[in-house]
């Protein structure tokens, strides 16, 4: 459960942030490799029924206004996308990207003496990515490696641009300055939308680069000892991060590229830094891809478990642990905290059954005949039955499995899916008999709803970012 599930972890930890946005202590020094929340989805735009969907956001709470100069990614980060495809809790793909920002140094004449310029551009440009290039004071690459088998052991073979042979580094967008230096960043930004040539496989598509932060949440009022009404109207209160943006990675591949021994798939986000400038002193194992040395630091499967699941004293911990490794956070599924603490502040009584064996099959093992793969080992990750068809966006509830909609939350997530009071409800005992669960079939919110309706119909989802300034 990595996001705020109401971020009763709060009560706990004064370190969780909204969702995924700083959910630990070792992380809040690091924003730049920081993951906010991982989607996984069959694509539901028209004429992609054959596709999956990744979505890994990074670099949480941005403020628009402050972007041009500090929300660039880490060029000496590994970002990584991982898929399981046998249910053995070890990757058998992964897709790395990695980062390379170039400075243009622009210089402009004062008093017969040329002197760099302290602003990230010098005018305004159009919606190519090369259009007025010499306005921009840098630029921003990526590269997407892909690795088949384990990361420690094996090498990515770089994709490559499908309309420009030999070309293996796309652009990113800059961010939403503002509507002076961008008139149409909406244009621009799809500008950026790079069909990418995956070795092994046929074409996807890519995205790198800032949205709208897709994420709803009442954080105010969740900080403050929950106080807002859980029975109330699932849209009654305000979602505190809707000005905030994210920096999101955005993957389109063929079912049949990632598809192994079933149709079910797990997946999560990772990202690593040179271990010489990790400041976690209790990592575990990171990877040596690329032949370099990198402890991990950041890791997101389904949503909100570093927040509300995992106990302070092993968040960074979990943030740098691998799911083969997760029997040693079993305990916090099996007896989790959070259904105590709302009973304890709500006198909604807390499930009555040890160990949770439904939030067992929810985080660790997928629902058997949903999206649990043959032979599964428990380990925490999104899980996908790709086997099931998307939903377009006006027939999807954002209640996931529990509005009926089997393409949705916790079969993999989408945008819309409303991931907290889903949480909420499963955590007290939504997937349990009542006798065992007496508050489990309670409509609990935290009263800032999301649905499909709030996002694009077509890649890649997200939407336009929110502009630093407006004129």
């Amino acid at each position: 459960m990595k996001r705020t599930l109401l971020l009763l972890a709060l009560v706990a930890s004064s370190h969780a942030i909204a969702s995924s946005h700083r959910e630990a202590p070792g992380i809040t020094e690091t924003p730049k490799v920081d993951a906010t929340d991982f989607y996984m989805f069959r694509s539901y735009e028209t004429g992609r029924e054959g596709f999956v969907t990744f979505i890994a956001n990074y670099l949480p709470l941005q403020d628009a206004y402050g972007g041009p100069n500090y929300f660039s990614m880490d060029p000496d980060a590994l970002y990584e996308i991982h898929v399981d495809n046998n249910g053995d809790a070890i990757e058998d793909l992964t897709f790395q990207f990695r980062f390379q920002n170039f400075s243009q140094d622009l210089q402009i004449p004062v008093n017969g003496v040329p002197v760099a310029v302290p602003l990230i551009n010098i005018g305004a440009f159009g919606t190519t990515p090369e259009a007025n290039d010499n306005v921009k004071n840098s630029l921003e690459t990526y590269t997407v490696g892909v690795i088949r088998g384990e990361r420690d052991f094996n090498d990515p073979q770089l994709a490559q641009n499908a309309s420009m042979s030999n070309v293996t580094r796309f652009r990113k967008p800059f961010d939403y300055i503002g509507t002076k230096s961008q008139p149409n960043y909406a244009q621009y930004a799809d500008n950026h939308i790079w069909r990418i040539a995956i070795p092994g496989c046929s074409e996807g598509r890519v995205f790198v680069g800032q949205r709208r932060d897709p994420f709803s949440v009442n954080l105010g009022e969740i900080f403050d000892l929950i106080n807002t009404n859980p029975l109330g109207p699932v849209n009654g209160e305000t979602n505190t991060i809707a000005d905030k943006n994210v920096t999101s990675l955005i993957l389109e591949v063929p079912i049949a590229c990632v598809r192994g021994n079933s149709d079910i798939i797990g997946a999560w986000t990772t990202a690593s830094l040179p271990s010489r400038d990790s400041a976690l002193t209790n990592a575990g194992s990171g990877g040596t891809s690329g032949k370099r040395p990198f402890r991990q630091v950041s890791r997101l499967g389904a949503p909100l478990v570093n927040e509300v699941v995992i106990g302070v004293p092993d968040k960074d911990r979990f943030n740098a642990s691998e799911p083969r490794n997760d029997g040693q956070f079993a305990q916090y599924v099996t007896n989790p905290t959070l259904p105590e603490l709302i009973e304890i502040l709500f006198a909604a009584p807390a499930p009555n059954l040890f160990p949770r064996t439904d939030l067992i099959a929810a985080f660790l093992t997928g629902v058997s005949g949903l999206n649990q793969p043959p032979g599964v080992t428990a380990s925490e990750m999104l899980r996908l039955n790709m086997g099931i068809a998307a939903k377009a966006a006006a027939a999807q509830n954002n209640l996931g499995v529990l509005g009926g909609d089997t393409a949705g939350f916790p079969n993999g997530r989408r945008p819309g899916d409303d991931v907290v009071d889903i949480e909420l409800r499963v955590a007290m005992g939504a997937l349990l008999p009542s006798d065992v669960a007496p508050a489990g079939q309670l409509p609990i919110t935290d009263g800032a709803t999301v649905n499909a309706g709030q996002f694009r119909t077509t890649f890649p989802y997200l939407n336009t970012p929110v502009p630093g300034a407006r004129n």
